[in-house]
């Protein structure tokens, strides 16, 4: 995010594929100013096809075949989002997602891949395993060899597919399988073609037919498969095979949404790109890789084009931004293809020439291993924007007033202008409630709550700059955020009040951000019946968002935060972490599967959490937030004759926290909740165990941290954990305390 500039045009990326990450890296080495860059991706991290067969066979680990886009993105500058495309409406200029609302783009490039087309194979859907999508068919992959460790007898295993994709995954299966798995299996080829790698010279299909025949891989040649269902699979003769697990790597399909979009299509689905790699029917959108087809120079669906279109795509949508003349991109007619034989052997080819051996799977390796550091080893720092570039870059001259504007009013005159409000509220539907008698639905100068008789109001806010740069999910931490005081209390929350701070940017963009926030915001509202009853919205230099809420409890049900009772024991429902991954994140240092992780953490309500605590006796309760656990627990010991003693091994920890803690990187706010040490008795030996810099790491979204009855304490953290909250713990215990300066004890 480019901060300070505004917002004028959104490059949308669809897709994490080989071109993509291209792009990626060159828009991060020169950013654009005014541009912001969006990849919307269904997973965090994207594998590099060429490394697949030797993920299979064993011979590469996760990280080693994979690019994180996480630390991509972020050095790129770009915002992730993780979501399905399901639609483009091209009207409109907007991206449909399953699951939230659409995100709206000023340039579009498709770079999402295919999937094997099973549509002509009745039954295949549910049956087979397509190979693509890569990620969820590496899922499958390690369910398939969890099942085969549990099969008793023979598996038969049924590759589909003669191509180089189809040969190369069943050596690498059979490879795999023989080392891991030591009862007896058998795999099969079938195939369409009269014999196996059509696509290459003679020579190169009789090599592998050589291999497959020596690992005793029968092949089917001339053999279509018409019909599957569990556990078998017909072929155009009428003949069936029985085979308990079915792998699907046949000619590629375009994503069904494609040819819904309007865009020109193909007769097999794909979109029709130029010499530009742009759409022939739409301007603006651009697609390369798997999902699309140049007109002029038809080439085989391959991960080699799609590499070799990076560079050219980078550079047109850089030019399309820029109003600046597109070149035309020709590929290669002859390409070289190194094929594996999942061990350490392959094949090379290219035209009429072919060679096998070692040494060719090592120049394969080689060449795979020195593209992925292209995009696993980035520098440092990119280009930083100055002015005088954004004076060139700009041209629009409404834009250099937004960015040169330092006279922005205070005051009243800072609020958001009416028709970004206007828009924005009128596509949220408020929850009905009874006691709200003046809200949404009626708009006036204030809202108007009723509170019932016997009831007590249970207020709070919090306010905070965006911890992902995903709108959507934003809005939905900080409303859980937001709603953690009123169930640390024990209260039903009742209602929310919206208070935002937007940068000038144009009207547009402010609308369609909003817009996210907030329905990501009402999404967690509707599910605990929160009513958004109203807000306010002013502007700023940078995005921020908070929401002042209300709850109801009766006042014999409030739970208290200083009112722990010796004996007591501790818990804490969600694990430490978040403050550290997120700064190693803004870094670009955090790996993607972490922040999914936290993400994932800090999306979990905590109004079930409140509820079980609350059943179980619970004396004392809060939430984690900024000041981490240390400095939540002494605002639960103030003013008491008590003290705790915490166990360090305990203490829930995310995935990558302790990682990035050891190497440094610790949030901003890390050193002054550290103050608090002085009020920790702890030796030497356990300040340099890995938990310790968690007990003062802060938490957005955390969990809550409860005194339970000791006798109610195990059955209490099962049932936290029956209910969701996977790593709840028992942390420490409550004890009766005489030196008030170091009431907390680490054991």
């Amino acid at each position: 995010m480019q901060i300070g500039i505004p917002v004028i045009k959104d490059l949308v990326l669809v897709g994490g594929g080989h071109s993509h990450v291209a792009v990626l890296k060159a828009f991060g080495m020169r950013p654009l100013a005014g541009v912001r860059i969006t990849l919307i991706s269904r997973e965090t991290q994207t594998i590099y096809s060429g490394m697949l067969p030797g993920l299979i066979a064993g011979h590469y680990s996760i990280d080693q075949a994979h690019i994180d886009l996480a630390p991509l993105t972020r050095f790129a500058g770009a915002r992730f989002i993780r979501g399905e495309v399901i639609g483009i409406d091209h009207q409109a200029k907007t991206v449909s997602l399953a699951g939230r609302p659409p995100v709206s783009y000023d340039i579009l490039s498709l770079n999402s891949g295919s999937t094997p087309s099973t549509s002509a194979v009745t039954g295949a859907e549910g049956v087979v395993i397509p190979v693509k999508p890569i990620d969820q068919f590496l899922v499958h992959w390690q369910h398939l060899l969890q099942r085969l460790e549990a099969c008793d007898g023979k598996a038969r295993i049924a590759v589909i597919g003669g191509g180089a994709g189809g040969v190369e995954l069943a050596l690498a299966a059979h490879h795999a399988l023989t080392k891991l798995w030591k009862s007896s299996f058998s795999l099969e080829l079938l195939t369409a073609d009269p014999g196996i790698l059509m696509a290459y010279h003679p020579r190169v299909g009789e090599r592998f037919r050589r291999m497959l025949n020596e690992r005793g891989i029968h092949v089917h040649t001339g053999s279509r498969v018409t019909g599957a269902q569990a556990g078998l699979i017909r072929i155009s003769s009428g003949r069936k095979f029985e085979f308990e697990e079915i792998l699907w790597v046949t000619q590629a399909g375009a994503p069904h949404w494609l040819a819904n979009s309007g865009l020109e299509v193909n007769a097999e689905g794909f979109l029709l790109v130029d010499d530009c790699l742009q759409s022939v029917s739409h301007p603006g959108i651009f697609g390369t890789g798997d999902i699309a087809a140049m007109v002029n120079h038809p080439r085989p669906k391959s991960g080699v084009f799609a590499v070799r279109q990076g560079a050219p795509l980078a550079n047109n949508l850089r030019s399309v931004l820029l109003k600046r003349s597109l070149s035309r991109y020709r590929p290669q007619r002859y390409y070289l293809s190194l094929i594996s034989s999942g061990d350490k052997y392959a094949v090379g080819a290219r035209s009429f020439w072919s060679a096998e051996g070692y040494w060719v799977w090592l120049w394969k390796d080689w060449i795979d291993r020195r593209w992925m550091r292209r995009y696993q080893e980035l520098p440092e720092m990119s280009e930083a924007i100055t002015p005088a570039r954004v004076r060139e870059e700009l041209i629009e001259p409404e834009v250099l007033d937004l960015f040169e504007d330092n006279m922005r009013c205070g005051g009243c005159g800072a609020k958001v202008g009416a028709n970004v409000l206007a828009e924005v509220l009128g596509s949220i539907k408020a929850v009905p409630r009874a006691d709200v008698v003046v809200g949404l639905g009626q708009p006036d100068d204030a809202a108007l709550i009723s509170v019932p008789t016997g009831k007590l109001s249970v207020l709070s806010v919090d306010f905070f700059r965006p911890i992902v740069d995903d709108p959507f999910i934003f809005g939905k931490i900080a409303a859980n955020h937001c709603l953690n005081d009123i169930f640390a209390m024990g209260a039903e929350a009742q209602s929310a009040m919206t208070i935002v701070t937007l940068p000038v940017w144009p009207e547009q963009k402010l609308v369609h951000e909003l817009k996210q926030m907030l329905a990501g915001a009402q999404e967690v509202f509707r599910a605990e019946g929160v009513a958004l009853v109203g807000g306010h919205t002013s502007e700023g230099s940078e995005l921020s968002l908070g929401f002042s809420v209300t709850g109801l409890t009766e006042g014999q049900n409030v739970l208290h935060k200083a009112t722990m009772q010796a004996g007591d024991l501790l818990i804490l429902t969600k694990p430490l972490g978040t403050g550290t991954i997120f700064a190693a994140d803004m870094r670009g240092k955090a790996k993607g599967r972490w922040v999914d992780e936290a993400i994932m953490r800090m999306l979990q309500s905590n109004r079930a959490a409140g509820d079980c605590l609350h059943t179980y006796g619970a004396t004392a309760c809060t939430d984690v937030t900024g000041f981490g656990v240390i400095g939540h627990l002494l605002e639960m010991l103030d003013r008491s004759s008590l003290g705790v003693t915490l166990n360090l091994d305990e203490l829930p920890l995310l995935d990558g926290a302790v990682e990035t803690s050891c190497v440094g990187i610790l949030s901003s706010l890390h050193p002054k909740n550290e103050r608090a040490a002085r009020r920790i008795s702890v030796s030497k030996m356990l300040k340099q165990h890995s938990g310790f810099p968690m007990l003062f790491d802060p938490q957005t979204a955390g969990g809550l941290l409860a005194s339970v009855p000791s006798a109610q304490a195990d059955a209490c953290a099962a049932q936290l954990r029956e209910l969701g909250y996977k790593m709840a713990s028992i942390i420490g215990s409550v004890r009766s305390e005489t030196d008030s300066t170091q009431p907390v004890l680490i054991e």
